[in-house]
């Protein structure tokens, strides 16, 4: 689990709502239950940050929506990934899997700098 604070790197959270869409379309609070389910409780959705991002996925129309019925019968609105927002994924997966090797690869260079600088390794 993430230390206490820790937030998600902008535009994640959309990229893991369209990731989770990609599979089958959801209501909200099934969106942030399965990706607490998928992360074993790291990763942690707000009301407060979900809703805001569905709504700004609608406006880009990579989601659509449409009232529903839950489980429990209540009304809930149903988010389904629109050819657009498959297209968005992506992108989105690309750009964050550059993203994460390259800090990858500055975390490691700089520790083996580190290293070969204070004479315990290198060449």
């Amino acid at each position: 689990m993430p230390a206490p604070g820790a937030e998600m790197p902008p535009g994640t959270l959309e990229m893991l709502i369209l990731r989770t869409l990609s599979i089958e379309p959801l209501h909200g609070y099934a969106i942030a239950q399965h990706i607490r389910r998928i992360s074993r409780d790291a990763l942690r959705v707000e009301e407060g940050s979900l809703y805001p991002a569905l709504q700004r996925m609608l406006l880009k129309k990579w989601v659509t929506a449409e009232w529903g019925t839950s489980a429990t019968r209540r009304r809930v609105r149903v988010y389904t990934l629109t050819r657009a927002g498959r297209r968005q994924l992506g992108i989105e997966e690309t750009n964050f899997k550059t993203l994460f090797s390259a800090v990858a690869r500055v975390m490691r260079e700089t520790s083996r700098e580190i290293r070969c600088s204070s004479g315990r390794g290198g060449s």
